[in-house]
């Protein structure tokens, strides 16, 4: 009768070894599942404090998760959840979410502020925000439809030196006054 046991649990035992071989890895899509909650599915944001992922540049979120899981960007959730990852899994979500349609936010916006800010994007931020912020070059991210409240928090963090400002960025922000700096931020928060 043990010996009867000891085969049935080595049978049992190389049948879930052999599974676990033979899973295949999460897709793209699968690791994007875990970001819905905050990021909103394939990455359009429903929260005012929440970046929209869909149709970011692959090499924006992956910078930006690397950043957050070394600590080099500020967080509250995102450097501990970060931890959790792969720079394979990095590279996976960033490319599932690169490839999403771009997400428009429906929110209130000053208008004639909007407008300062569209004069200040094409002076000041085009080479790198393309297409009225719809498109990011490189490691830049899409700016377009992003939350106000979420663009001021990050422009914040930015201004109080807890995060860091790209140089180039950081060459045009210095001339801008805080008033100019706000409109601009309402004429990306406006672009659909």
């Amino acid at each position: 009768m043990k010996k009867r046991w000891s085969g049935w649990t080595l049978a049992a035992g190389a049948l879930a070894l052999s599974a676990t071989a033979f899973a295949a890895p999460p897709s793209p899509e699968m690791i994007s599942f875990a970001c819905a909650g905050c990021h909103g599915t394939n990455g359009g944001s429903a929260g005012l404090t929440m970046p929209t992922l869909a149709s970011q540049s692959k090499t924006a979120i992956v910078d930006a998760m690397k950043k957050f899981k070394s600590g080099d960007r500020p967080s509250t959730v995102m450097g501990r959840l970060a931890k959790g990852y792969s720079d394979a899994d990095f590279d996976a979500m960033a490319t599932f979410f690169s490839k999403q349609k771009f997400h428009s936010t429906a929110q209130t916006i000053d208008a004639a502020k909007a407008k300062q800010g569209a004069d200040l994007q094409e002076a000041n931020c085009s080479r790198c925000h393309l297409e009225d912020g719809k498109e990011g070059k490189d490691d830049t991210p899409v700016m377009a439809s992003q939350w106000l409240p979420y663009l001021k928090m990050q422009m914040s963090l930015y201004e109080s030196g807890k995060r860091k400002m790209p140089e180039k960025m950081a060459e045009k922000v210095k001339n801008l006054s805080p008033q100019e700096i706000d409109a601009l931020l309402h004429f990306y928060a406006s672009v659909k």
